[in-house]
């Protein structure tokens, strides 16, 4: 069993909340401060100060107490990324409430699951439709007494009402909460079987989130910092990056309700940083393929690319490049690299990922075109990232090293471990599942596959319940396989099977958006159905040649030796996407039960 403890503390004081990540800002830096912004148009955005954000919190804050909210009472968030949002939660931070967010995308059932499981008081959708489904199921809801809405001004109701509160009682509310209470309920996004509801104090918060200012200084911490916020705030990744913002010097949150003018939004805006799962820079990377198209233009382009990550490589094995990179990166960079760049926006300066493994050739080729890509590691269970890179160790293929005074361990089957501050307290009302996730000497067993290195660098290679054993006793990960066949241009998802199956196998999904550009590249129809390009042998041949390096990279036992192209799309509707876009293998299996008996293994037992 090989351990590592990261050298150094994070201090989190017994009566800190997340409130005082604003009001501590405050004190170092005054009201005057721009701390968030919001669009009120195309290409426009209206800047708010710390005073003013700390005005509207306490005015929120004083709004729940006159609506019965008491210290440890639930209150759902039902809605999508938006500058309310992040209102609203520091207002329940402050007042010792628990905030019970639900994602944007689920269901009404979902969310009836989640307010009941947690009691939940008081529910605020943002708009009339997510309205809607909570107020369908609100007769199955015995303790839920509001619904408000933030589209019919639920936030004035709430400063309306709050006039009956004095500032005294709010002070002495805020005074009475402490690091140890709990501040959120996070339900996991169920991608390996039911949610459960996650129980995270703010000390877990707190700690991860000042051990990013010593972690990550160089990208939430310097220069003017500007982050354009689009992944919802039901999940602990964007949440986090969110308190790391408010609680920096002069950071800046850009709260972004949705992605459908993304490029035009990061040009205005200008982020400095910008978070993403791996889904957001594969698609950047396609469009910015996809726009040089497949001739002289689209020829540059790929030899651009492969000369970024070879740049990348050369700089991370610490050797010098050679004339030849230098003139080609001086070229490329004018030609190719500025323009990708500039359309991340124009002060871009790092991206960072996280929510589900990244292909090492993806962050080599941001690396290698002047954009460090931050890599980290982490779930619900530790409040986000439990692990990162750092800009002057930034690895890539590794997920970096643990906050300073936490520890990460390999156990003897492989699995990784750890222990920290930012460790949840137990899954809510799940008292065996919580007793199950820890070990008898008190480390949180992960579900994932890893390795350590002497300096406690974590190198994730799978996980434990996605291992596919073959009929043959054969051991296969299928991450690093789905990743390289995730690299085609018009693939969507892959998906490798095989459990108990005499041999591998894949299900691809394709790209709407990548087939519309390449299919007429090919001399094919752009208005071809999903239907019809999934049994066009053109396309199959594309994706093959992608399924073929992946089999270069494993033996014969672990290869695809058949894949089926499906002309339906992995969603969170059939089940097979969780909300922050993380394939549910399970329910892929079940969906396509019928697909994988008669198609794949057809009369093989």
């Amino acid at each position: 069993m090989k351990e590592y403890t990261e050298p150094g503390t994070i201090e989190v004081r017994d009566d800190e909340t997340l409130y005082s990540l604003l009001t501590e800002r405050i004190e170092r830096t005054g009201e005057d401060t721009v701390i968030a912004s919001r669009k009120t148009g195309p290409g426009a955005w209206q800047d708010i100060t710390a005073g003013e954000f700390h005005r509207l919190v306490r005015a929120c804050a004083k709004g729940f107490m006159a609506f019965g909210i008491r210290k440890g009472d639930a209150v759902t968030l039902f809605s999508s990324t938006r500058y309310e949002w992040g209102v609203l939660d520091f207002a329940l931070a402050a007042i010792g409430a628990v905030n019970v967010p639900i994602y944007d995308t689920d269901s009404a059932a979902q969310a009836k699951r989640i307010l009941n499981d947690s009691d939940v008081r008081i529910a605020i959708a943002d708009d009339q439709e997510r309205f809607d489904r909570l107020q369908s199921v609100v007769d199955e809801c015995p303790k839920l007494d509001h619904i408000l809405m933030l589209d019919a001004n639920a936030l004035g109701a709430l400063e309306g009402l709050g006039v009956t509160v004095s500032d005294d009682e709010l002070d002495d509310r805020i005074d009475s909460v402490g690091a140890d209470d709990l501040a959120t309920i996070v339900y996991t996004s169920g991608s390996t079987g039911a949610p459960k509801g996650a129980e995270l104090t703010h000390r877990n918060f707190l700690s991860i989130v000042r051990a990013g200012f010593v972690c990550m200084k160089e990208m939430i911490c310097d220069g003017h910092p500007r982050l354009l916020l689009f992944l919802p705030l039901a999940h602990c990744f964007a949440r986090y990056i969110q308190y790391c913002s408010i609680g920096s010097d002069d950071g800046v949150v850009g709260y972004l309700p949705d992605t459908r003018s993304l490029l035009p939004d990061l040009r205005s805006f200008k982020p400095t940083y910008l978070l993403g799962v791996p889904r957001v820079f594969e698609k950047v990377y396609n469009a910015a393929s996809r726009k040089a198209g497949m001739g002289m233009k689209g020829r540059l382009f790929m030899k651009a690319a492969e000369a970024a990550r070879d740049w990348s490589r050369t700089q991370q094995e610490g050797r010098r490049h050679t004339l030849r990179q230098i003139s080609e990166h001086a070229m490329y960079e004018s030609a190719v690299y500025r323009t990708v760049r500039g359309a991340l926006g124009p002060n871009i300066k790092y991206v960072a990922c996280g929510g589900a493994p990244l292909n090492p050739d993806l962050a080599h080729f941001f690396a290698g075109i002047g954009l460090p890509m931050i890599q980290g590691y982490g779930m619900t269970e530790t409040a986000a990232p439990f692990t990162v890179t750092r800009v002057d160790d930034n690895r890539i293929g590794t997920v970096g090293r643990c906050a300073p005074g936490a520890s990460v361990r390999i156990s003897d089957d492989g699995e990784v471990q750890v222990k920290g501050a930012n460790v949840f307290r137990g899954y809510h009302n799940l008292p065996e599942k919580t007793a199950e996730t820890f070990t008898d000497d008190g480390w949180l067993r992960t579900g994932d596959l890893g390795s350590l290195d002497d300096d406690g660098t974590l190198t994730i290679t799978g996980r434990a319940k996605d291992i596919i054993i073959t009929a043959g006793g054969k051991n296969v990960s299928p991450i690093p396989m789905e990743a390289t066949i995730n690299e085609c241009p018009i693939v969507e998802h892959a998906v490798v099977i095989g459990d108990g199956r005499p041999f591998i196998a894949a299900l691809i999904t394709l790209d709407p958006e990548g087939l519309a550009v390449w299919l007429p590249a090919h001399g094919l129809s752009a208005d071809m159905s999903l239907d019809d390009a999934a049994e066009n042998q053109t396309v199959r041949d594309e994706i093959q040649v992608f399924v073929d390096k992946a089999n270069s990279q494993v033996s014969r036992a672990e290869s695809v030796r058949k894949f089926v192209v499906l002309p339906d799309r992995f969603t969170q509707d059939n089940g097979c996407l969780t909300p922050s876009l993380k394939v549910v293998r399970p329910k892929v299996n079940t969906v396509f039960a019928d697909v994988i008996d008669n198609e794949v293994y057809a009369g093989k037992r």
